[in-house]
Formats: structure tokens, sequence, C-alpha cells
């Protein structure tokens, strides 16, 4: 597989195609460049690190045009939809989908074969489905609820499956700190229902999370008036007045 610095200019027409959406022109650069489908391309600065060209028909903020075309044209060429990057992380082109809530590529990956159980996301080395509850791209949650990816038991607390969260904790005792994840995963999904029966469960009110906010300044984030209400009648605080 040969790694092309993205200033050389096959890396740059190939990028510009894919972003472009123009299928045409993808496939007679495949056509003339024999092996170009499974290259990747080293970037360096902020970004650094090495990508395939699925990552680049994935890449933030996703939703490129003709994206699913594009994909199926390079899958058919040789792209791995598994494929990692190499770097600061992993991640397969699958994760950059649901990072970026592009369910139209995230279909076309899974069509493809993307397995969306893979390993490797920036949200706690996880799967895809760890990345879209994680950035809340909760579009592509659902989706890849729908293709069948499995749950855990803070990912069942976010997007508000209260019936598995409940067959989870009747299974068996659960570690406090997964608690305490799942009532702020609850938090951040906006699910007061599920934030309700994890606080029964004995889940810390104020266990300060993800970018140091507490489950109430999570709520406030993310808008979910109904929930920073229910919190604040139970006395819950945020980071600065703990």
């Amino acid at each position: 597989m040969a790694v092309l610095d993205w200033r050389d200019p096959l890396a740059v027409a190939a990028t510009g195609v894919i972003r472009a959406g123009d299928v045409a022109a993808l496939r007679a650069l495949l056509g003339t460049h024999a092996g170009l489908a499974a290259s990747s391309i080293r970037q360096d600065g902020d970004a650094a690190g090495t990508r395939t060209l699925l990552h680049i028909a994935t890449d933030w903020p996703g939703h490129f045009p003709a994206a699913p075309e594009v994909i199926g044209v390079l899958v058919a060429a040789g792209a791995d939809p598994d494929a990692r990057f190499v770097g600061g992380h992993s991640e397969t082109p699958l994760h950059w989908a649901a990072s970026s809530d592009d369910v139209a590529a995230l279909d076309a990956l899974v069509a493809a074969g993307a397995d969306i159980e893979a390993r490797g996301a920036v949200i706690g080395g996880g799967t895809p489905l760890a990345d879209a509850c994680g950035f809340g791209q909760w579009r592509a949650a659902r989706r890849l609820l729908e293709h069948g990816a499995r749950t855990t038991l803070r990912d069942e607390a976010t997007l508000g499956l209260l019936g598995r969260l409940r067959a989870r904790v009747a299974a068996g005792p659960l570690d406090a700190d997964d608690l305490d994840s799942a009532f702020w995963g609850a938090c951040h999904g906006g699910q007061l229902a599920s934030a309700t029966y994890l606080l029964e469960q004995g889940a810390a009110l104020d266990r300060v999370g993800y970018d140091e906010m507490t489950p109430l300044d999570i709520a406030v984030s993310a808008g979910a008036s109904d929930l920073v209400a229910w919190l604040r009648e139970r006395g819950a605080r945020s980071r600065g007045e703990l």
C-alpha cells in the first residue's frame, strides 16, 4: 500500500475529487493509477497521521456530495472499509462517519462490509457507536442500532434504551464508576427516564465527567430543559459549584 504525502499532486487530486463528489473524475483517477484506492495519505500539523481515501470521504464535517457513490467506487477498486487511521488513534472510516452524523456515508460503509463493532474510537477506544454517542450524533447512533450495533450500559443510558438498561441492572451488580458514567451519559442524551432510573440505583448526582462537566453541566449544554429542572430539584450542582 502506497503512502502519499498530502502535498503530492496525486493526493491533492484524489482528495479534491472525493470531497467534490465527482464520481466520474474519481473513476478516471483510479483507472489511471493502479492501487490508488488502497493508498493512504500522510498529513502533518494538527491533523497529523495517515488516513485512507475512505477516511477522506468521511472526514469532518462529512456529508460530502455523492458520498455513498464515492465510497462504493473506492471499495470496488480495492479500498478496505475497515482500514485504520495511523496516528493518535486507530479509527476506521465508519468511526468518522459516525462522528460526523453522516448517515448516508455510514450506510454505504456498512453495505460495503464495514465492521460496526470495530474498536479504536477516540471515545474510550470504543466502537463507532461510542463516537456517535460521545459526540452527540444521535441520527448516526440510532442508525447503528438499526444495523445491530451492540450497546454498553452507557450507550443504553445515553440513548434512553430503558428496557436494555433495566435488564442489564437486573443481570448483576454494577461497578459504581460504570453507574456514574451511565448517569452522566443519560444527562448528555437528555434522557430523563434513564437518569431517574440510574439515580434510583445509586448513581452519583454530581460526578464530574468528560470535559470537566457534571451531569447538570452536560444537561445544560444539551439543552435538555426538563432534565435540567429535574436535576436542580434534586440539588445537582455545576462544576463551579462543587
